[in-house]
């Protein structure tokens, strides 16, 4: 077999190495425009869980890197004249220079050959091999020759940044948040070997204009940085190697073989710097292709199987990536949080640690985080205990005169169980029983204000006597027998009206038996679906007073609050996206025109409704589709909707038109509850995939939400909120008389489990490598 390699990275590197070691017989030169000891950057990291793969794979080369790794558990958050230290980390650094070395020396030692100081511009060069590795890095030449069969997409980020180095040790993965008379700057830094360490410094546009950074060359631009981070260097320089700033390119390619060409690392695709994976999936890269040639009968079997196989994993490491990344553009949202909460953030930016994992390994952090939201729940006028504070999840919150026990939310969900619009039996015990549950709010399903309101014939509604009694009856129950509060959702279904159970098959128009179906525009939503018909003035005060009326009867069965169900392409939300409305008169057009009768509707409802109670609005931060909603948008709308008068703003997304393509993944709406909180300055709820009572605690300790909602936990478990409170110990929390001995028992019984749960894990999670060397180095004890 003959291979050829282009690019001596890490990735053609670490290939050749792992392919000859399947076949020592191999023909397998590695090709590399640069001389062997040539090097751009400082130091690469490593997760002790990567060092394992490693260890795996090729233990010659794993004890060659490890002799040259610094090892460190902390990472150490600067912020604001404080740090915080959260160790159990594992994690490992080394010079990519000597990375490259080692590779290139046990590349060797195979039989591998190497040739520097070479340019490949075509393939054809290789006609006779049998595999051709594509390993050219970021800047990728033959990923760009044949862009139109690999579909690469480069999206070019917001922040700059430079790579540069110091001579000053750390003894922790290191994040320095430096405010400045321009903006902020960030340091990124961490110690690779004995008297070196890594510092990529990253501010966003504007700060870098101001800064007078346009334009420096690199020893100006280390000086700057080494002004203003010269209080951390203690007078260690600042060292720079192509250290010119740039924007960071996230390139992902929708192939990555092309007959027998594969690309792998910066090549195929890039993550961010942030969560250190980049020299981590290169590798990792090679070990799915090494792993994929020694399965696979055939080359083009093996190409197929490495990209079938990886591509989950590494797109799943991009998404982390994504949103670390985020995170770290939008840093302004965050800079007024208090510092051990913004400190907090910085740990879980990216979803992989969370409150419950940072628990077991820096308690003492946590309970201060703790402390901080306790201390923000008092400063607002609520009594907590503020030195044994409750988990966020367990702390009060306030919506005028509401008052709610817990931060945990049945979110609304559409049961389609009505008969004619009247709830039944089922819907007693469904909203009664999560009400035992112990959630501190519970939504009702999108209650619609008119029988042509409905999405489904099995829709509820409100507007007629017998639903009225029937929702009287449900809020009595809830009241009587729970602390929970209840709210009101009030929609209507527009366009997307009239259609089957989601059962029989969702959004699809009904076969019989529909009803004429009204939108901003006569858009409908499948291409086989009723055509709506535009709403005139009328029409738009008939719906008016239907809300009105409503939310009238609403007040009269005793609803503690009530929402505006502007989003899921619904009537209203069909009015602000411009997918959906394309009105030329004065509710069409711009989005403050297309918010014209959403806002309408909303100070209707807000007049009539009593003052003491709050009001919600649902809304869809994102249509996820192009030349829809954005999140930027979302932020105005909140603000318009705060403005006349709104307390919460339930943030959902998409569901607006078919064609939609929405990022999935746990918690994957939450940071657009999260820059419509700290842009617009405005209460949020959260909601979507959020499964566990852990990550519950992490947005509201991280300021991603003020409520979380979870619905289809709920579904399977009315109980979800009260088990998470034996859990955490929130034994304050509410239960019915008839269902006390659960609850004691319930509570004797998660002190055992949680303390047993928390042992096995610690006994189980094997010591990181910072803790083997630091026992190998620790003198004896004296005899």
């Amino acid at each position: 077999m003959k291979v050829a390699i282009i690019g001596g990275g890490p990735a053609g590197l670490y290939s050749a190495i792992l392919l000859k070691k399947q076949r020592p017989a191999a023909d397998i030169t590695v090709y590399e425009r640069n001389r062997a000891d040539d090097t751009f950057g400082f130091g690469v990291v490593f997760s002790d869980a990567t060092l394992d793969n490693f260890e795996k794979h090729d233990p010659s080369s794993y004890r060659w890197i490890t002799q040259e790794f610094a090892y460190w558990d902390d990472i150490a958050v600067h912020f604001r004249g404080t740090v915080h230290r959260v160790g159990g980390n594992g994690f490992c650094g080394c010079s990519r220079r000597q990375l490259l070395l080692i590779l290139q020396g046990r590349a060797r030692e195979l039989g591998v050959k190497l040739i520097f100081e070479t340019e490949i511009d075509d393939e054809a060069r290789f006609a006779d091999a049998d595999l051709i590795v594509l390993a050219d890095g970021i800047n990728s030449r033959f990923r760009e020759k044949h862009a139109a069969y690999f579909q690469p997409e480069v999206d070019l980020r917001s922040n700059v940044f430079a790579w540069m180095g110091s001579t000053r040790p750390l003894d922790a993965f290191t994040f320095i948040f430096q405010e400045t008379e321009w903006g902020p700057f960030i340091a990124h830094a961490y110690q690779y070997e004995a008297g070196r360490s890594t510092w990529i410094f990253e501010t966003d546009p504007d700060t870098f204009k101001r800064a007078g950074l346009t334009g420096l060359d690199e020893k100006q631009s280390a000086d700057r940085m080494a002004e203003i981070f010269g209080w951390f260097l203690e007078g260690h320089p600042l060292l720079t190697n192509r250290s010119m700033w740039r924007n960071f390119p996230m390139i992902r390619s929708q192939r990555w073989v092309k007959d027998n060409m594969v690309l792998l690392g910066d090549a195929k695709a890039t993550a961010h710097f942030s969560i250190g994976s980049g020299t981590k999936l290169a590798m990792e890269d090679a070990i799915a292709l090494a792993d994929a040639m020694r399965d696979a009968p055939t080359v083009q079997g093996a190409l197929a199987l490495y990209e079938q196989g990886r591509r989950e994993e590494v797109e799943k490491t991009q998404h982390a990536a994504d949103v670390s990344l985020v995170w770290f553009e939008h840093l302004d949202r965050f800079l007024e949080f208090d510092p051990v909460q913004f400190a907090f953030g910085v740990m879980t930016r990216a979803k992989a640690i969370t409150y419950d994992n940072l628990t077991l390994r820096a308690p003492d952090f946590v309970g201060e985080v703790d402390k901080a939201f306790a201390r923000h729940v008092r400063n607002l006028g609520l009594d907590v205990d503020v030195e044994k504070p409750r988990a966020p999840m367990f702390q009060p919150f306030r919506l005028r005169e509401m008052q709610l026990a817990n931060r945990a939310v049945v979110s609304p969900m559409c049961m389609y169980s009505a008969k004619e619009g009247v709830p039944q039996d089922f819907h007693l015990v469904h909203y009664g029983s999560r009400a035992l549950g112990g959630a501190g709010l519970i939504f009702t399903e999108m209650t619609c204000v008119g029988r042509d309101a409905r999405i489904t014939p099995g829709c509820a509604g409100l507007w007629n006597d017998e639903q009225e009694k029937a929702w009287r009856r449900i809020v009595d129950f809830v009241h009587a027998n729970s602390a929970a509060k209840i709210c009101l959702q009030l929609g209507h279904a527009g366009r997307k009206g009239a259609t089957k159970l989601m059962w029989d098959g969702i959004d699809r128009p009904l076969e019989e038996g529909a009803w004429d179906v009204i939108s901003a525009s006569p858009v409908p939503y499948f291409h086989d679906s009723q055509v709506p018909r535009e709403m005139d003035r009328a029409a738009m005060d008939r719906v008016k007073v239907e809300f009105v009326a409503a939310a009238e009867r609403g007040e009269r069965c005793g609803f503690d609050m009530l929402e505006l169900h502007c989003a899921h392409g619904y009537l209203l939300a069909s009015f602000i996206s411009p997918l959906t409305n394309r009105r030329t008169d004065q509710y069409g057009g711009s989005l403050e025109n297309r918010l014209r009768y959403p806002l309408e509707i909303f100070e209707a409802l807000r007049s009539a409704w009593p003052a003491h109670k709050p009001m919600s609005v649902r809304i869809s931060a994102t249509d996820w589709a192009e030349g829809g909603i954005t999140g930027d948008d979302a932020v105005k709308i909140a603000r318009a909707f705060a403005e006349a008068g709104v307390d919460l703003v339930d943030v959902s997304t998409g569901q607006t038109v078919r064609d939609a393509q929405p990022v999935y993944g746990r918690m994957f709406q939450t940071p657009f509850s999260d820059q419509v909180r700290n842009e617009a300055g405005v209460a949020t709820m959260c909601v979507g995939n959020i499964t566990t009572a852990d990550q519950v605690n992490t947005i509201l300790a991280a300021g991603r939400a003020d409520l979380v909602a979870l619905g289809r936990p709920h579904l399977v478990d009315p109980g979800f909120t009260m088990k998470a409170a034996a859990w955490y110990g929130a034994d304050d929390v509410f239960c019915p008389p008839q269902y006390l001995p659960g609850k004691e028992q319930i509570f004797r019984n998660s002190v055992r489990d949680r303390q047993d749960l928390e042992e096995l894990k610690i006994k189980a999670k094997p010591k990181t490598r910072a803790e083997l060397k630091a026992e190998a180095t620790k003198p004896l004890a004296a005899e």
